[in-house]
C-alpha cells in the first residue's frame, strides 16, 4: 500500500496563518516608508522651485506675481522683458499627492513661499498630511 503524497487541510491552514501574522507585521512598516519618502520628494521639488524662482529673479530682479505663479517659470509672462526661461525642465510638477504647490509671494517669512499642503490637500495637519515648505 502507499500513502498518499501531499499536504492535509491543517497543515495548509498554519502556513496561510504564519503568512498573514508576516503580512501584518512588515506592510505597516512598508507603508510608513513610502509615506516618508513622498515627503522627501515633495521636500526635494519645493528646493528645485524656490532655485528656479530665483533663478527667474536674477533674470527679471523680481519674482513672478501671484497671478503669474510658478506657470512664469515655464511660460514667458507678458511683462518679464529679460525672462531667459523656461526654469524648469519638464513643466510645474505636482506634489506626491497629485495636488499643486501653492505659491504665495510675499510669504509669511521670506519674500516668497512655495508650499505643499500634504497627502490630504487641506492647510495644518499631522505626519502625512502636515504641510511641507514654507
Amino acid at each position: 500500500m502507499r500513502k498518499a503524497a501531499g499536504f492535509t487541510l491543517l497543515e495548509l491552514l498554519v502556513v496561510i496563518v504564519i503568512i498573514g501574522l508576516l503580512a501584518g507585521y512588515v506592510a505597516p512598516r512598508y507603508f510608513a516608508q513610502v509615506g516618508k519618502s513622498e515627503i522627501q520628494v515633495a521636500k526635494a521639488q519645493i528646493d528645485s522651485l524656490e532655485k528656479a524662482l530665483d533663478q527667474f529673479r536674477l533674470d527679471n530682479r523680481r519674482y513672478p506675481t501671484p497671478e503669474e505663479g510658478l506657470s512664469a517659470l515655464v511660460q514667458k509672462p507678458a511683462n518679464a522683458p529679460n525672462w531667459s526661461g523656461p526654469y524648469l525642465k519638464k513643466g510645474v510638477p505636482q506634489d506626491p499627492w497629485g495636488h499643486a504647490y501653492l505659491y504665495r509671494t510675499p510669504g509669511a517669512r521670506a519674500e516668497f513661499e512655495v508650499i505643499s499642503l500634504g497627502k490630504d490637500g487641506k492647510p495644518g495637519g499631522n505626519g502625512e498630511d502636515a504641510d511641507i515648505g514654507g
